[in-house]
This record gives structure tokens, C-alpha cells and sequence, in this order.
């Protein structure tokens, strides 16, 4: 069951969406500020995200929660002009969808972003590990240069992440890898970078 945190701080509208989501299948956790939202966001599957809310807003909320994990952000709000859309989108959000909504276009929305969550191994990952398997899954048959891998991974107020520490991060999840049940793997070419695939034949 696909865990959806809902960050909105309207009482009637989050209930009222919680009710639907829940009736659709999910599990919902339902916050309406974004200092419950950031507590939460690492146990969802996907964040439904308003940007006015009592104690923030919610693409600065979004930018933090990206420095973090990429889980999926769908914007629901009121704010429709184009630039809050770029805004909301250039923050780090997947989707943005203005109120009033119809609830099938959520749903829609919900399961095309679902279908985009990689499905990470079970294994003990650092915080470095996890956020690279992510970037290669998320790109799967896709050759990721050194320096694209690189700006992905840089966090300026997290752990600097040189050329040198990349090649080690590959190497142990690497390791890693090939200690699980799962068929994908990560493939290296010269001149071109890495890629994760699932092909056998390589």
C-alpha cells in the first residue's frame, strides 16, 4: 500500500481529499504545516503539497525536502500564474495541479508519478548510496556523466562529494549489489559514464 503525505492546511479540503485518497487504497498521513510535512516526508511514497501554509511555503519546503530524498512532489494550489508554476516546478516538484481539481485528474496524476518511483533494493545504504542509486534508477538505460552524477549528488550542507569519493560510492554499492535477489545492476562506459540497467546481455 503507497503511503501519500498530504500538506494542506485548508481543514475541510483535507479532509475531504484524505476520505478520497483513503477510499482509492492509500495510506494517507495528513499535515498542515510544514513543519509536520518535512518531519514526514521520509515515510511517503508520494507528497501532495500546498504552497501557502500557516508556518511557510511550500516550495521553500519542497527545496528542502529535495536536498533530502526524491520522493515525488505534486503541487495542489490556488496560486496558477505561470511564474508560481515555474517556481513550484524549478523548486524540485514533479507535478502541479491548480485548485479547484477534479479528484479523477488527481488519482491520474497520482499513479503517473507512482509509476516513476524506482524500486530501490532492500540493503543497508549511506545517505551518499542511496540518493546515487536513486539518480541512476531514476535515469535506468541512461548514461549519467561523472559531472551530471556529480551536480546531483553536491549538497551544501551535506557530506562534499569529489571524484575521487564517487569512484568508492560506485565501488561499495556495487558491492553491495551483488549481495541481492535484484536483476539491475550498474554499468560503466568509458568516455560515457554509468547507467543502470536490467539487461542481462550486457
Amino acid at each position: 500500500m503507497n503511503t501519500i503525505l498530504l500538506v494542506e492546511d485548508d481543514e475541510t479540503l483535507n479532509s475531504n481529499i484524505s476520505l478520497a485518497l483513503r477510499s482509492e487504497g492509500y495510506n494517507v498521513i495528513a499535515v498542515n504545516t510544514t513543519v509536520a510535512a518535512e518531519k514526514h516526508a521520509p515515510e511517503a511514497d508520494i507528497i501532495l503539497l500546498d504552497v501557502m501554509l500557516p508556518d511557510g511555503n511550500g516550495v521553500d519546503l519542497c527545496k528542502r525536502i529535495r536536498k533530502k530524498i526524491q520522493t515525488p512532489v505534486i503541487f495542489l494550489t490556488s496560486c496558477d500564474d505561470e511564474a508560481d508554476i515555474v517556481r513550484g516546478l524549478d523548486s524540485g516538484g514533479d507535478d502541479y495541479i491548480t485548485k479547484p481539481f477534479r479528484l479523477r485528474e488527481l488519482f491520474s496524476r497520482i499513479r503517473a508519478n507512482l509509476r516513476r518511483v524506482p524500486d530501490v533494493p532492500e540493503m543497508e545504504l549511506t545517505a551518499v548510496e542511496q540518493k546515487l542509486l536513486s539518480y541512476l534508477m531514476l535515469n535506468r538505460e541512461q548514461y549519467l556523466t561523472r559531472e551530471q552524477i556529480l551536480e546531483y549528488l553536491w549538497d551544501s550542507k551535506g557530506i562534499f562529494v569529489n571524484d575521487n569519493t564517487l569512484s568508492v560510492n560506485i565501488s561499495r554499492l556495487r558491492e553491495k549489489l551483488s549481495k541481492t535477489t535484484g536483476s539491475g545492476r550498474i554499468v560503466t562506459k568509458r568516455g560515457m559514464g554509468y547507467k543502470w540497467t536490467e539487461q542481462t546481455d550486457l
